[in-house]
């Protein structure tokens, strides 16, 4: 999918890379502005928690990002929209763009917090470190964190699969 954005669509193609390097919620994303990403760390209050985040960018997503706000005003929105003077994309409008990538590669339940599952799935696979992901996705419990990244239905189809009847 990443390749897809890329080719169609820069914006998407942004709104893609932070989804799955940060972890951060798409209303998160959305009120990002061109100068919250001027240096390594985006810090945001997070709109759900009311909680200060600090997330460092991974150079892949540095690097897009600082092509990307090239030129652009420090006070635009990140994610723009076509619509209005300087209005970030709504969260409608970013389900429908990730769901349109999600029909071209005939992918099922794909939304808005998939990026975030993506991030956290991919975290915890490398560093199995259920701790340290709870606490970068302001997760209450581990156990809460293993089922929202999909660890738990992983668990479960690996051993459905070995039960011979």
């Amino acid at each position: 999918m990443k390749q897809y954005y890329k080719e169609t669509n820069e914006r998407n193609y942004i709104l893609f890379l932070i989804g799955i390097h940060t972890g951060l919620r798409i209303s998160d994303i959305l009120k990002l502005r061109v100068r919250d990403v001027q240096g390594w760390n985006i810090i945001l209050k997070e709109k759900k928690t009311k909680k200060y985040q600090e997330v460092k960018m991974p150079s892949e997503l540095k690097k897009a990002i600082r092509q990307y706000v090239e030129d652009k005003p420090k006070d635009e929105f990140l994610i723009k929209s076509r619509k209005g003077i300087n209005k970030p994309i709504t969260r409608k409008r970013a389900y429908e763009i990730l769901r349109e990538a999600a029909e071209y590669f005939e992918l099922e339940r794909v939304g808005t917090h998939t990026l975030r599952k993506t991030y956290g799935y991919h975290h915890y696979k490398k560093f199995k470190d259920i701790a340290t992901l709870q606490k970068a996705l302001n997760h209450s419990d581990p156990a809460v964190t293993l089922i929202y990244i999909g660890i738990v239905q992983d668990e479960l189809n690996a051993l459905q699969s070995k039960i011979d009847w």
